[in-house]
This record gives structure tokens, sequence and C-alpha cells, in this order.
């Protein structure tokens, strides 16, 4: 039996959190990983206790959805909670994150963004990875995978 790569573990496990993602314009999954073992996850979601998009509706202010809380800033924000350093981190989310999820990336001090699919690439987030040296790489995601685990 051949084992899945590291990043395509990484990224089957923000895949599979972003089917917890509550807005319904995107869904995404994050997942934070130090020395290959996963340290948190997050989703687009609103903050505990609040109205979800998927029962009330997005809360659309200037064509983004304000009730909702990005998947990346979920996971870092999880990892302040329970005292978990990000510094030296790596990312793998389901889509290039957006320019205040990179700033947040950068602040938390994440070193490595892996993302499975473009989406809405901003090119000044581009270049604050570049300027902070944070290393950025698409990798496909191969979405078989979850039919060889539920094949079995």
């Amino acid at each position: 039996m051949e084992r899945i790569s590291w990043h395509q573990y990484f990224l089957a496990q923000s895949h599979l959190l972003s089917f917890r993602s509550t807005c319904t314009r995107l869904t995404v999954g994050a997942t934070i990983v130090r020395d290959k073992r996963i340290i948190a996850g997050g989703y687009n979601g609103s903050i505990a206790g609040g109205e979800h998009c998927i029962d009330e509706g997005c809360y659309v202010i200037d064509n983004h959805c304000v009730r909702t809380i990005h998947a990346e800033v979920n996971a870092i924000l999880q990892c302040a909670k329970f005292g978990v350093p990000t510094n030296g981190a790596e990312i793998y989310v389901t889509h290039y994150p957006c320019l205040p999820c990179c700033k947040s990336i950068i602040q938390a001090g994440i070193k490595s963004v892996y993302y499975a699919e473009d989406y809405k690439n901003h090119p000044y987030a581009e270049e604050l990875y570049e300027k902070a040296g944070v290393h950025v790489e698409h990798v496909p995601f191969d979405k078989s995978i979850f039919a060889k685990i539920f094949s079995k």
C-alpha cells in the first residue's frame, strides 16, 4: 500500500475541516502544523454561540461576509486560546489566503503556506509574503484520496 504524501495528508485534513464551514459563500479549511504534527485547525464560521450564515444568511458589507471568521484566523486563534505557539509553523489551506488572513499568518510567525486552490490571489499578499520570508506553495489536492479512504 502506498502512503499519501505529507502535503496531501494535511490538505485532506483542511478539506475535511471545510465541511464544518457555516458561511455559504465559500467553505474553507485550514490546518496548522509543526514538525509534521497538527497543532490546530479552523474553518469559516461565526463566533462561538453566534448566528451562522447557513441559518441567518450572510451579513455582507462591501462584498465581504462580516459574520464569518476565516479558517486561517480561526486556526491561529485556537492556538492563542490554548497557548500553542505558531512561530515557525506551517499552514495548509484549501484556498489561497485573502489579504487580511495573509497579514495574520505573517504576524503569527507562520513560515510556510501550502494551499490547494487559487482564489482571488492578491498581488499585495504575494509581496508581503515575500518580504516576510514566508514560503508559499500551490499544492493541488488529489480529491481521489477521499474515495480511496471510503472505499475500504
